[in-house]
């Protein structure tokens, strides 16, 4: 081999320490502080760290950190106060790139301190192995038994190796299921805490176990997490196998006497089981109690219940675990906010007060869709030692009502809100939506648009949205009307067994007993109702493109969901258009789709609209 090209050998160069060694030092210092003062911000300097640690060009500045993940405002400006500080104290013309003479570079790898490094652990085992006191290796992660943590990973890890699962769960159902499984309550905070078992989901999640996604929030196992579940599954397995092995019949000579008596009145084979208690025994009588309830509801006429799954483990022991009995719950007025502030407000307390002097039972509350609706609130016992009673679950009846004045109708009219306002309605889950229209006397005559108009919109509304509409004078009639609604929803529901469900599950489609005038009794919780009818969520490419649809005129919701049905996407649309031949069938390929109960033609006109404005390229004529 020639000498001009010698072979090297030997190390690889080590890797350059990081560019910005001011910034590191001052990081660090601020870190190593806070952690002496017991701060959970020094999690926050050193996720910054990190990131520095891995950016490889210099900084002129502070601010030009902000593109760095971790990096807020607050962190960028102390760092160009010291910076400031630094130019002021050695010159404006200090290296800033460069440590002061003396001063020791901090290392990548010391600077994440919180993390034991792998020199750090393997000088303290080697410490261990001589004798010495080294540190000790970082344990891993693993949710204490019968705890929030414990509670989603096992229902997670159950849900996913049922076949055909969708491989996630939302909120509400993730802690339905995991609750059977935890001593802590997912929703009510215990006393003088203000968390939950929910709480842990958040380090489950930052332990890199538990992922979630979309929103509505989604909640998956990472592979990590997946081989965490089998080991406490595997776990809780085992334990159940113990357990049933330390249960064997033992039988003296009395006892098998005693057996033989039993036998003979009419009883099974005497087992007797060495860990049994007296809280077994009780546990055995309400299952026995509990058994004869759901038999004669679900034998009783005219009653709509749901079969609960035979998987449910804890049925048993919780008699009203996935339904409100009759008796245990009472039927409650939810009025929102803005009907009794802003505004006329002397016109709004008067629909309070008169609430009130009928004896109403009603409460004001903020609601994404509607203005009144009725929930089936459970009657809850409060506990001792606590300031307020465990707040009890609530199931939404099928009935809500949108209230309009004939001026509001008036300006919802003209600025769009009327149609939006009708196709939340129709999408929120509840099957019974009411229009309460109250009339506004001779200031009708002074609104924008003319009275035949309104008149003819609340027509529509009646009869072509399919909404039933009550036409009331002032708000004492509204009150009124909202107080017999009341009445009658109480008697209506008195003897019902109502069965909560998920939308997301079920969908929102109306039952037999429904079709039969009897009231559905299968209902979804108000948490997952309101939450389910933000306005301003994030949206499927489906519901975009179905809302621009209905801003052309003439264009309602049926028509859009027809259209829907054979293009569910813009993308879809486009290329159908794409195979169109000629210009004059493109213009008609969507007249005739067949929308609405009667099962009517789009038309040409529309077709040739929506044409128009997907494929024209330059401005519409």
């Amino acid at each position: 081999m020639p000498a001009s090209e010698p072979v090297l050998l030997g190390r690889k160069r080590a890797l350059p320490s990081c560019p910005n060694p001011l910034f590191l030092r001052w990081l660090t210092e601020l870190r190593d502080e806070a952690r002496e003062k017991g701060l959970k911000i020094q999690y926050t300097y050193q996720k910054a760290i990190s990131s520095l640690n891995k950016y490889p060009l210099p900084l002129q500045n502070a601010k030009e950190a902000k593109i760095l993940q971790n990096f807020g405002d607050g962190i960028c400006k102390i760092l160009d106060e010291k910076l400031q500080r630094h130019l002021r104290e050695n010159g404006p013309d200090a290296p800033i790139h460069s440590l002061p003479k003396g001063a020791s570079p901090p290392a990548r790898l010391d600077n994440n301190s919180l993390a034991p490094s792998r020199k750090k652990n393997a000088a303290g085992d080697q410490g261990k192995d001589k004798g010495g006191g080294g540190r000790r290796k970082k344990r891993e992660y693993v949710p204490q038994k019968r705890s929030g943590g414990y509670a989603v990973l096992l229902t997670l890890y159950r849900q996913s190796q049922i076949p055909g699962s969708k491989g996630y769960m939302f909120k509400l159902e993730l802690q339905a299921e995991a609750q059977l499984l935890c001593d802590k309550s997912f929703s009510v905070p215990d006393l003088g805490s203000k968390y939950t078992a929910w709480s842990s989901v958040s380090t489950l999640i930052q332990k890199n176990l538990v992922i979630k996604t979309h929103n509505p929030a989604r909640y998956s196992l990472t592979e990590e997490g997946l081989a965490l579940a089998e080991r406490l599954e595997s776990a809780e397995q085992g334990a159940k196998d113990q357990s049933e092995g330390d249960r064997v019949e033992v039988r003296s000579e009395g006892e098998e006497e005693a057996a033989a008596a039993e036998e003979e009145e009419g009883g099974g084979p005497g087992v007797v089981d060495l860990t049994g208690s007296d809280e077994d025994e009780e546990e055995k009588e309400e299952d026995r109690i509990h058994s004869t309830r759901s038999s004669a509801c679900v034998s009783e006429p005219g009653r709509e219940v749901d079969v609960v799954g035979s998987d449910s483990q804890t049925t048993s022991r919780k008699p009203n675990g996935g339904c409100l009995l009759p008796g245990t719950y009472e039927i409650i007025l939810c009025v929102d906010f803005i009907e009794t502030t802003g505004g006329s407000s002397h016109r709004k307390q008067e629909l309070v007060k008169e609430l009130q002097r009928n004896g109403v039972n009603f409460d004001v509350r903020k609601l994404n869709v509607g203005d009144f609706l009725w929930v089936a609130r459970e009657k809850v016992a409060p506990v001792p030692g606590q300031l307020r009673a465990p707040t009890g679950r609530e199931l939404v009846l099928d009935y809500i009502i949108e209230r309009k004045r004939m001026d509001d109708l008036c300006g919802s009219i003209i600025d769009g809100r009327f149609r939006e306002q009708k196709f939340r309605l129709k999408r929120c889950g509840l099957r019974r939506p009411v229009y309460l229209v109250e009339e506004c006397g001779t200031a009708a005559s002074h609104l924008s648009l003319p009275e035949a108009t309104l008149q003819q919109a609340i027509v529509n509304t009646q009869v072509v949205d399919g909404f039933f509409v009550k036409r009331v004078q002032d708000v004492r009639e509204s009150a009124a009307y909202l107080t017999v609604m009341t009445r009658y929803l109480t008697k209506l529901y008195q003897d019902r067994t109502l069965i909560c469900r998920s939308r997301q599950l079920e969908g929102d489609e109306g039952s037999d007993e429904e079709e039969r005038g009897a009231p559905s009794c299968s209902l979804i919780s108000f948490a997952e109702f309101n939450y389910g009818a933000v306005k301003n969520k994030c949206q499927t490419v489906r519901e975009v493109f179905a809302r621009q649809l209905m801003q052309i005129s003439g264009l309602s919701g049926d028509k859009a969901a027809a259209i829907l049905e054979q293009y569910s996407t813009p993308h879809s649309l486009l290329t159908a258009y794409e195979h169109c031949a000629s210009e004059a069938e493109k213009e008609k390929l969507l007249s005739s789709i067949r929308y609405g109960k009667l099962k009517r033609n789009l038309g040409p006109a529309l077709s040739r609209t929506v044409y128009q404005l997907y494929c024209t390229q330059g401005p519409l004529s």
